[in-house]
């Protein structure tokens, strides 16, 4: 009988195969930072996986350091960002909560979780608006949600909004995720792990989906673009002290996420430029043509131009996280988001 949750992280094919399918070691148990700050600066580190619901974090660090060093502002304060990559929640969920990074992209209800037992942490922008997706073998005959009664189905982890939407497509054709085995995953695993066989479906953020599309083994079944389009999964979160110690800092940094966020959907010549950049040894280190892909197979597959903290949706989440058993209580949003740097976001100009 399937179990209703069981984790298995380590798929030997999976690892294997991994390289072949992302053109790239994407799994490093350690963050890899980007080149140091500049002498007598200190650099903000920021935590991110290598998914372009990330994508806003790579091109606001590019961007930061480009107009860094055009600056001749004599005596103007310069901040400074460094990205660095993880491969899974567990291992950025665990430098956020000890301090080894101040800053991070983290899953909403995850955050909200760790908030609700004390660990000083604050949302202070979106990331990112839709990217998820629920792939099936392309010589499967699943067609509906109905068709995975008793199947195995990847998901990233048990805080993942990727969860929550999986829960209301099976609800859709009358199913709960007891009807199925769930495991969980580490999103760069998945791609071979379907191929393998050795799960019958996965839903995760992109490029994992558009990896094996594009190989031509997986089909998606559900796309958030056309289930739920105000899908929300990633956001960017700060240590409160973080806040208290250096305010202008973290303004800095929203500043340039949003504007990130409006600059990668000004059309395709952004998005190709952001493919670049994102594909570099220094941020997800993958394959252009699989990031390229996501981009353009639709065009709105992911999109961050509107990055607006809206509390209904943040409430929505939480209910469906309540439903779901992984928060075991409504948690206060203002306990878990400030608003005030979205709300004091100064005009940043993307030079790339």
């Amino acid at each position: 009988m399937p179990t209703e949750m069981s984790t298995e992280n380590e798929l030997t094919l999976a690892s294997l195969r991994r390289r072949q399918i992302l053109g790239g070691s994407l799994a490093a148990m350690l963050p890899l930072a980007s080149a140091p700050a500049s002498a007598g600066t200190p650099a903000l580190v920021v935590g991110g996986l290598p998914v372009t619901c990330n994508l806003t974090l790579p091109i606001a660090c590019v961007a930061n350091a480009t107009n860094n060093a055009s600056k001749a502002k004599p005596g103007s304060p310069l901040f400074e960002f460094e990205y660095s990559k993880y491969s899974g929640w567990p291992e950025i969920k665990e430098s956020l909560m000890t301090g080894r990074i101040q800053a991070a992209y983290m899953l909403a209800p995850l955050v909200m979780d760790l908030v609700d037992k004390k660990i000083p942490l604050k949302i202070v922008s979106l990331g990112h608006r839709s990217g998820a997706v629920i792939m099936v073998r392309t010589d499967s005959s699943h067609k509906r949600f109905s068709d995975l009664k008793g199947k195995r189905i990847a998901i990233p982890s048990r805080f993942a909004v990727d969860f929550l939407f999986l829960r209301k497509m099976l609800a859709r054709d009358g199913m709960t995720a007891k009807d199925i085995e769930i495991v969980e995953m580490a999103p760069p695993d998945m791609p071979a792990a379907l191929y393998a066989k050795a799960v019958d479906a996965y839903c995760t953020g992109e490029p994992f989906g558009a990896a094996a599309q594009k190989a031509g083994y997986a089909r998606p079944l559900a796309m958030t673009r056309d289930e739920w389009r105000n899908y929300i999964c990633c956001v960017l979160t700060v240590r409160e002290e973080l806040i208290k110690e250096n305010r202008p800092l973290v303004q800095e940094l929203v500043n340039y996420v949003q504007a990130a966020g409006t600059w990668l959907d000004a059309g395709p010549v952004s998005r190709n430029k952001a493919v670049a950049i994102a594909a570099g040894r220094k941020f997800f280190n993958q394959d252009p043509n699989i990031i390229r892909f996501v981009m353009e197979n639709p065009a709105d597959r992911v999109t961050y131009g509107d990055l607006r903290m809206i509390k209904a949706e943040f409430d929505d989440l939480m209910k469906l996280s309540l439903d779901a058993a992984t928060i075991k209580r409504p948690i206060a949003y203002e306990s878990y988001v400030d608003e005030s740097f979205v709300k004091n976001i100064k005009p940043i100009a993307i030079t790339l």
